[in-house]
């Protein structure tokens, strides 16, 4: 990945392309090169709870490898401690890179995503690996719970 973390830099064309495609936007909206980059190496890595690497990841932690290598923000490893970093926003003020927060088997945020755009985030789902779905999907969406981004003095408290 070209740049340091929290540097913005241009995506290559064919990666513009690609997911100006699957977000159904203009590749001129895709102008976070580090985010599409990341996305594009970790697409299709299968699911596994506990893992942080290629041969598996779970939701919480493909949200820290995200944040942390996109961003430069240390996040807590589990969706639990997630949650309780986040500034909370309304849905409508989401933007690229904040958190979303869904309750599956009725358990209070048990399930991460990062935001990406055009109602779209990406996640690692228990059944196909890491992919990007759209948070209106009525199967999905019945189970969102809570968004907002990371705070600022959350980076702060995790990286001492």
């Amino acid at each position: 990945m070209r740049g340091q973390p929290g540097e913005v830099v241009s995506p290559q064309g064919s990666i513009s392309q690609k997911y100006a495609d699957l977000l159904g936007v203009e590749p001129g909206q895709i102008q976070n090169g580090r985010l599409y980059s990341f996305i594009d190496q970790w697409m299709g890595t299968p699911y596994k709870f506990g893992g942080m690497d290629h041969d598996g990841i779970d939701c919480s932690g493909l949200t820290v490898l995200l944040e942390q290598q996109v961003y430069g923000i240390n996040l807590p490893r589990t969706t639990s401690q997630q949650v309780l970093v986040i500034k909370r926003k309304y849905e409508e003020e989401l933007q690229e890179g904040d958190l979303l927060f869904f309750d599956y088997d009725g358990k209070k945020f048990s399930h991460v995503g990062v935001y990406l755009q055009n109602g779209y985030y990406v996640h690692a789902s228990s059944t196909k690996g890491v992919i990007i779905v759209k948070l209106h999907d009525p199967y999905i969406y019945k189970y969102f719970s809570r968004c907002g981004s990371v705070s600022e003095m959350a980076n702060a408290e995790t990286s001492h």
